[in-house]
């Protein structure tokens, strides 16, 4: 009776001392933080998750270690207690990014637009996501949509769409996204670029021209 009452006993204190919230539970992913952040304030949380998701970004290398666990479990927490903040869902989205979760990152990305669709962060985000995927397509849509809610002088926003219509032959359009980013921030490798660009934009145009000059002759 009396081994009966001690196993009781420390069942009780086992699931009177466990926060649930100290765990992200993604599909095949769990992982956990053996401390308890239920007691933080939100500020306090918000100091954790940054200085993890810095040294997630520094330290991971594309894998899960304890700096991108805590990072994770973190913003988690902050995104259940503040469902509405987008901020925490980017976070999250970008962190799953990092380590190859696509499925868990796209709809972290697409929760934050869901939640409040005039920010540009989530649309760069995604940009991002599918650019690295070489889904330029659909990588120049979300960088655009970024661009129309705020990020007309993000240099990368205006880079990245000018180098997609360079891959897609529009050099036209390629040269007056780059050189927006030249003016955001010029350096000698966009100058180079911008450069590349520009002389396939006279070669495209010569190629026209004379192609319109023996349409008109026949």
């Amino acid at each position: 009776m009396r081994q009966l009452i001690k196993i009781l006993l420390v069942i009780f204190f086992i699931l009177s001392v466990y926060n649930p919230s100290c765990a992200v539970i993604k599909g095949e992913l769990e992982y956990q933080i053996p401390i308890d952040y239920s007691k933080l304030s939100t500020e306090e949380l918000e100091n954790k998750a940054g200085f993890y998701y810095g040294l997630a970004l520094k330290t991971s290398n594309g894998k899960v270690n304890d700096d991108m666990t805590s990072a994770l479990n973190l913003y988690a927490i902050l995104s259940n207690k503040n469902p509405e903040n987008t901020f925490y869902k980017i976070r999250l989205g970008h962190l799953y990014d990092i380590i190859g979760k696509d499925r868990y990152a796209k709809g972290y990305f697409f929760q934050a637009i869901g939640t409040d669709s005039s920010q540009p962060e989530p649309y760069f985000r995604l940009g991002e996501f599918y650019y690295r995927r070489e889904l330029y397509k659909k990588a120049l849509n979300m960088y655009k949509e970024a661009y129309k809610r705020g990020y007309i002088g993000n240099y990368d926003t205006l880079y990245k769409i000018g180098d997609i219509y360079e891959k897609f032959g529009d050099t036209e359009a390629a040269l007056k996204y780059l050189k927006l980013a030249a003016q955001k921030s010029p350096n000698s490798e966009l100058d180079n670029k911008i450069k590349r660009v520009e002389n396939a934009n006279a070669i495209n145009k010569e190629y026209y021209s004379d192609t319109r000059i023996r349409l008109m002759e026949r």
